[in-house]
C-alpha cells in the first residue's frame, strides 16, 4: 500500500488510493472534516482573555478623586444632641371660689403679666356674705363693749366689797368671751373680702394664653374646673440628653466657667439662639444611660416655642490649633479608622488616624495627619494603595494649592461663621 498520498478524514490517516465504498459515507467524512475546522476557528476566541492595549505601556489609567488639605485652626469641643424647647413655667389657673363666668378678659394666645385680670365670676353671693360678715362683727361689737362695761362695773363693785365674787368673775368670763367672738367676726369678715376678691381671677406668672377652656356663662367649681394654662416663654429651657460617659467632663468645665448652650432651630436660616447651661439632672436614666441637662435661654424674639424640636450644641472648650479634616476623608477598614494621603507623585497611601469629634462636616484628627497633607475625600472605592490618582475639580470649585479644591465663598459653614 502507498502511503504518500494520503488525505484527513475526520481526523484519521488514510493511503491516498483507498477506496471509499459509498458516497453517502464521503459525504459524512467532508461534514465532520468541517466541524472540526470550524471548531479549531472558535477555540482562541473561548479559551484566550481579551488583552487591551496600552501603547504607552503605564499600567492601569489613574482614579479620578476629589482632594482637600488637612488644616489647623482653633476648635471648639462641642456636644450635640437633639432637643426640645420647655416653657420655663406652666401653670394652669383655677377658680379659687365657685360661681358663674360673667366676663373672659383676654383673647387665645395673648400675652399677660403677672396680676393681669383674667376672668370674673358672679360675685354678688360674695357681696352678700361680705355685708353679713360685716353686720355680725358689727352685732357682737357692740355686746363686747357693753360686756366692759359691766365688767368694769363689777371690777369696782368687788373692790369695794359691795359684789359678790361669783359676779365679778361672771363679767370677767362674759367680757372674754365676747371679745373672742369679735375676733371671730372679724376673720370671717376678712375671708369674706377674700372670697370677693377671688371673684376677679388675675394671671399669677407673666406668660402666653392658650385656648379657652371655658366661656361665659359656665359655672366653675373652686380648685377644681381648669380656665386656661400659661406658659412661660421668656425666659425659656431647652431639654437635651447626652450619653453618662460625657458627664464628668461636662462637671469639670461647668466648674471653670459657665458653659454655652446654642440652639439650632431646623428648617431656619439664621444665627442660632445662645443659652447658658443651669441644669444637670440628679441621676442618670438607667434605661438608656442618658442624663438629662437643661439650658436657659433669654428668648426675648419668642423664637424658641415649648414642645419645639431643635438642635442642641453644648460648648466645653476650645482646643488651639487642632488639625481638621473633611468628614467624607475618615473612611472604616478592616483595622480602623484611615485616610488616604495623596504622595508628591499622585499616588495614594492609606494612613491609619485617629479621629476626635466631628461637627459641620469636619474631623479632628487626633494622630496620623499633618495639617497642609492633601486627603481624598471623593473617589475612594476604586483605589488601593499605591495607586495612581487623577484630581478632578467639583462643579463650581475653585483649585487651591497642592491640587486641593474649596467650595465657593457662598457663606460660612461652621457655627463659629454663622454667629
Amino acid at each position: 500500500m502507498n502511503w504518500s498520498r494520503r488525505a484527513v478524514t475526520g481526523g484519521l490517516v488514510r493511503p491516498a488510493n483507498a477506496r471509499v465504498s459509498s458516497a453517502g459515507h464521503v459525504a459524512g467524512v467532508v461534514v465532520a472534516t468541517l466541524a472540526v475546522a470550524i471548531g479549531l476557528l472558535a477555540l482562541p476566541a473561548c479559551d484566550k482573555p481579551r488583552v487591551v492595549a496600552d501603547p504607552a505601556g503605564k499600567g492601569p489609567p489613574p482614579v479620578p478623586v476629589t482632594v482637600a488639605l488637612a488644616s489647623q485652626k482653633d476648635t471648639p469641643v462641642r456636644i450635640q444632641a437633639i432637643a426640645r424647647a420647655e416653657p420655663y413655667r406652666t401653670l394652669t389657673v383655677r377658680p379659687q371660689v365657685g360661681g358663674q363666668i360673667t366676663t373672659v378678659h383676654f383673647d387665645e394666645g395673648d400675652d399677660v403679666q403677672a396680676g393681669d385680670l383674667l376672668y370674673s365670676l358672679d360675685a354678688r353671693p360674695y357681696e352678700t356674705a361680705l355685708r353679713q360678715a360685716e353686720g355680725v362683727l358689727a352685732k357682737d361689737t357692740a355686746l363686747a363693749q357693753d360686756a366692759a362695761i359691766d365688767a368694769q362695773w363689777q371690777t369696782e363693785l368687788h373692790n369695794r366689797g359691795s359684789a359678790s365674787q361669783r359676779e365679778y368673775e361672771t363679767a370677767l368670763a362674759n367680757l372674754a368671751a365676747l371679745e373672742g367672738t369679735v375676733h371671730a367676726d372679724r376673720a370671717a369678715l376678712e375671708n369674706a373680702r377674700l372670697q370677693l376678691e377671688y371673684c376677679a381671677i388675675r394671671a399669677p406668672i407673666d406668660g402666653r394664653t392658650g385656648r379657652h377652656l371655658v366661656v361665659v356663662g359656665s359655672v366653675v367649681k373652686p380648685n377644681d374646673t381648669d380656665l386656661v394654662v400659661l406658659n412661660q416663654l421668656t425666659p425659656i429651657y431647652v431639654t437635651f440628653s447626652v450619653a453618662e460617659e460625657l458627664l464628668e467632663q461636662i462637671r469639670q468645665y461647668q466648674a471653670v466657667k459657665p458653659l454655652l448652650v446654642e440652639a439650632e432651630i431646623p428648617q431656619f436660616i439664621g444665627p442660632p439662639e445662645r443659652g447658658e447651661l443651669t441644669f444637670i439632672d440628679n441621676q442618670v436614666d438607667g434605661t438608656t444611660a442618658m442624663i438629662t441637662l437643661k439650658g436657659t435661654f433669654a428668648n426675648p424674639r419668642q423664637r424658641l416655642w415649648p414642645g419645639q424640636s431643635l438642635n442642641a450644641i453644648l460648648t466645653l472648650t476650645t482646643r488651639p490649633q487642632a488639625v481638621v479634616v473633611p468628614a467624607q476623608a475618615v473612611q472604616i477598614g478592616q483595622t480602623g479608622p484611615f485616610v488616604y494621603v495623596v504622595n508628591a507623585d499622585e499616588t495614594v497611601e492609606a494612613r491609619p488616624v485617629e479621629p476626635g469629634v466631628t461637627l459641620d462636616g469636619e474631623t479632628v484628627i487626633e494622630k496620623g495627619v499633618a495639617a497642609g497633607e492633601r486627603l481624598v475625600t471623593d473617589g475612594h472605592l476604586r483605589l488601593k494603595p499605591g495607586a495612581k490618582i487623577e484630581i478632578k475639580k467639583k462643579a463650581g470649585a475653585t483649585s487651591a494649592p497642592g491640587g486641593a479644591t474649596s467650595k465657593p465663598a457662598s457663606g460660612p459653614t461652621s457655627q463659629e461663621g454663622r454667629r
